[in-house]
């Protein structure tokens, strides 16, 4: 089932961004040009069948979306990815807090030493 409403999503993305690309531009996008009397500064725009195409399109793509959300709600039932993958995360045996030896590189041979030792 999710397969299925996965696939038919593909689809009307693949359909609204075709239907979109169709639409005539009206010079009205984000306040860009648009002289005339009519158009985008009019008080009702214009419902083409391409406007009521890309409305029925939107709504169905935002109806799988919805779909899909729930899917993956309830798959993840609350379990991590470490959980699904079945490896248990190694125990930690040092301290939070590394030492000021541990920080250091190993003195290799004839290296002086970095810090003075302690008195």
């Amino acid at each position: 089932m999710q397969n299925v409403v996965l696939i038919v999503h593909l689809i009307l993305a693949l359909s609204l961004i075709a239907v979109v690309l169709l639409q005539r531009s009206e010079g009205g996008g984000l306040g860009m040009g648009g002289g005339g009397g009519g158009g985008a500064m009019s008080g009702r725009a214009a419902a083409t069948a391409l406007g009521k195409l890309t409305w029925l399109l939107a709504i169905c793509f935002i109806c799988t979306s919805i779909t899909l959300t729930i899917f993956a709600a309830e798959n993840a039932s609350g379990s991590s990815v470490v959980d699904r993958l079945g490896v248990t995360p190694p125990a930690s045996t040092e301290p939070s807090a590394p030492s000021g030896d541990t920080l250091l590189p190993p003195l290799l041979d004839g290296d002086a030493p970095l810090v003075p030792p302690a008195e």
